[in-house]
């Protein structure tokens, strides 16, 4: 294969742009919510640009889309690659777009050169990857490896009771195709890192050998809702107060495992939510991360305590709601071997990583062999409307996925 060969850097660069128009916020990012209007518009767009690149379109059950190329040989498995549309309500241009257009590039390049691989690739967008709406994230690919029920996520509720099957209907992205099943050689997920390694090393290139395991919970706690200036504090049952001191302690607990733990509190519910009432019940989410499970099979035992412990101190009602469950992740050594080879042909310096952050990629390893890529981001930022990666670095992880994907779809015989 031409080892010149490189993605039309410009064609990407303004597909990037026109994307992130969609959901557009003042400070730069985007809004695009799974399953909003916006995301519609996104999906569309997508659609299009790939149905004008003779792609093949296929949407399933719980509204992955999947863009098909053709090999020549149509009776092999495809070569996967793809991220996601979504975002979080004040997010990045980059975070999962990147990966989906990234991927309707390298295609478009086969295009251009007249290449045609010997197994058939497919780019696919997976749906809700965020979470932001619609808990828990990674739904799209959930529900395709069967970690996630279809019909237990149809019934998924936001904060505004809307029901996730309903606006999947809405938007009109409630397929038909029954989800999983595709038959996959190997999968490939291009990503800004969202974090700062890469670009305080000056490296442009991260080969992703596994993803860190994840606990998501909700602490709930519940007291005895009461007057604010009637109710002496000895007095009170305070749910506040319970999760303030958890907290600390989590955070404490979290101290032991440094500096790969991370304990994140990211949502407070309180109800009913008065200025003046002293409230009747708390829930706090809780996001713990660690790239070793038996760290996280220890952490698990020990958030429950701390909130059994507390709770019967503070003469309150509290526990744990495990959400969701993630273990770490170990990526296929073929597809590290076709990113790294890929790196290296290529002339990117690069380095070895671990996902810090939760990807569609982490199921499909479920299924399939899969491998990422990571590109640095503008001061490790993600999750944010600031969210910014340097052209320069959005191309050459192009080109990267680019080789990758051509090694894993011309396997060569020896």
């Amino acid at each position: 294969m031409n080892q010149n060969l490189r993605i039309n850097g410009e064609r990407l660069l303004s597909r990037l742009a026109e994307m992130a128009q969609i959901g557009a916020t003042e400070k730069g990012g985007v809004c695009r919510v799974a399953l909003s209007d916006e995301d519609k518009v996104g999906r569309d767009l997508f659609i299009e640009w790939c149905q004008a690149a003779n792609c093949d379109i296929a949407v399933d059950q719980i509204g992955n889309i999947f863009a098909r190329r053709n090999g020549s040989n149509e009776d092999s498995p495809a070569i996967l690659t793809g991220s996601h549309l979504d975002s979080q309500p004040t997010g990045g241009k980059f975070d999962g777009v990147y990966g989906v257009l990234a991927a309707l590039e390298v295609l478009e390049t086969l295009n251009d050169h007249d290449i045609t691989t010997i197994h058939p690739l497919e780019i696919v967008s997976w749906t809700n990857e965020e979470g932001a709406r619609f808990a828990p994230g990674l739904t799209g690919s959930g529900v395709y490896t069967g970690v996630f029920d279809l019909e237990e996520a149809y019934a998924c509720v936001d904060k505004d009771g809307f029901i996730l099957g309903e606006e999947l209907l809405r938007i009109g992205y409630a397929g038909i195709a029954a989800p999983g099943g595709r038959s996959i050689k190997a999968a490939l997920e291009i990503h800004i890192e969202q974090g700062p390694i890469l670009e305080e090393e000056g490296i442009p290139i991260g080969v992703v050998h596994g993803v860190q395991g994840m606990y998501w919970y909700d602490l709930v706690f519940e007291g005895q809702e009461a007057h604010a200036g009637t109710t002496p504090m000895e007095r009170r049952k305070d749910p506040v107060a319970a999760a303030v001191s958890v907290i600390e302690k989590i955070y404490q607990l979290n101290d032991i495992y440094a500096p790969q733990g991370r304990a994140t509190f990211g949502d407070f519910i309180v109800e009913p939510g008065s200025r003046n009432t002293v409230p009747g019940k708390l829930t706090v989410t809780l996001d713990y991360r660690h790239p070793e499970e038996a760290v996280l099979r220890t952490v698990d035992s020990e958030v429950r305590s701390i909130v059994d412990a507390e709770s019967e101190t503070r003469r309150i009602k509290g526990w744990v709601d495990e959400i969701w469950y993630m273990p770490p992740v170990t990526f296929s050594a073929e597809c590290i071997a076709a990113v790294q080879h890929a790196a290296d042909q290529l002339g990117y310096p690069s380095r070895e990583m671990v996902s810090g952050a939760g990807h569609d990629a982490m199921y499909l390893a479920q299924v399939a062999p899969t491998g990422m890529i990571f590109i640095p981001c503008d001061n490790g930022l993600s999750h944010n409307e600031l969210e910014n990666a340097q052209s320069e670095d959005l191309i050459a992880g192009g080109n990267v996925l680019l080789h990758a994907i051509l090694e894993l779809a011309n396997p060569q015989v020896n």
